[in-house]
């Protein structure tokens, strides 16, 4: 079993989150932080924080799915499942696979592949920077991977507040959790399903209700893509944030949670 945090009364209705893409259970401790009512657990995707890769397979989609479906099988049966940027496309296909959970939230979304999107130009810039960093000898191109220039060019690229203070602590919170992976391999292969799958392919297959939030500014999934998206599910609600990005769990979490605690009561 992987680490995992848990917060809030254990009596409470169980909310299982998924983090993104480098990051850890920390990034979303600034949505737990805001909600009240129920027992979330936020384990570490396998492979990154403190979690050991997964034994068997490889760290893609299917892999991360399959090990989402014991996971909330194991530790939460039955709860709601929140998945945010990279783990938005892990819980909706972990759900459109069978996993019986009561409601689904997505927060900033992936709504297609990166591969095929509006910015594929700077998607594929990046995808040969990760090629060049796996042709190099491991020892170095792993110290690429996790280099703070490495880091902040990514992390300012996506930040949008115009606080400063609050600008600098997300560049802090990116400095210290983004090179926590296990190793070179597992980053590589969680980077190529995070550009080569998207939201878009399990929709139609996820039953329950969905919660979508997106926001205005988002690099990632525009509010066109969004709208496109929510229209692929048959149950689901989109709801979107102004002023906002991708980093919204770090920018306006308590916006999110507030909307979380609105869809699931």
């Amino acid at each position: 079993m992987v680490p995992y945090r848990t917060y809030g009364d254990v009596t409470a209705p169980p909310l299982v989150m998924l983090h993104g893409l480098r990051g850890d259970h920390h990034g979303l401790v600034p949505i737990v932080s805001h909600l009240s009512g129920f027992h979330v657990v936020v384990p570490d995707l396998p492979g990154f924080g403190e979690a050991p890769p997964l034994t068997t397979g490889s760290h893609d989609l299917a892999g991360y799915a399959a090990w989402t479906r014991a996971f909330v099988a194991a530790v939460a049966p039955g709860a709601a499942l929140l998945g945010h940027s990279f783990g938005s496309i892990v819980a909706a296909a972990a759900v459109a696979d069978g996993l019986p959970v009561r409601a689904l939230v997505l927060v900033t979304p992936v709504a297609g592949s990166a591969l095929a999107g509006p910015r594929q130009v700077m998607t594929r810039a990046t995808v040969l920077v990760h090629r060049l960093c796996a042709a190099l000898p491991e020892r170095t191109g792993t110290a690429v991977l996790r280099s703070r220039l490495f880091t902040r060019v990514a992390s300012i690229a996506m930040v949008k507040t115009p606080d400063r203070a609050l600008r600098r602590w997300i560049h802090a919170e990116h400095d210290r959790w983004f090179g926590g992976f296990a190793d070179r391999r597992v980053l590589l292969e969680a980077f190529g399903a995070s550009v080569s799958h998207g939201v878009d392919e399990s929709a139609a297959r996820i039953l329950i209700p969905t919660l979508l939030v997106g926001t205005t500014l988002d690099d990632i999934t525009t509010p066109a893509e969004q709208e496109r998206l929510a229209a692929l599910f048959p149950d689901a609600r989109l709801e979107m944030l102004d002023g906002t990005g991708h980093l919204v769990h770090y920018e306006r979490p308590d916006a999110v949670a507030a909307l979380i605690g609105r869809f699931l009561t």
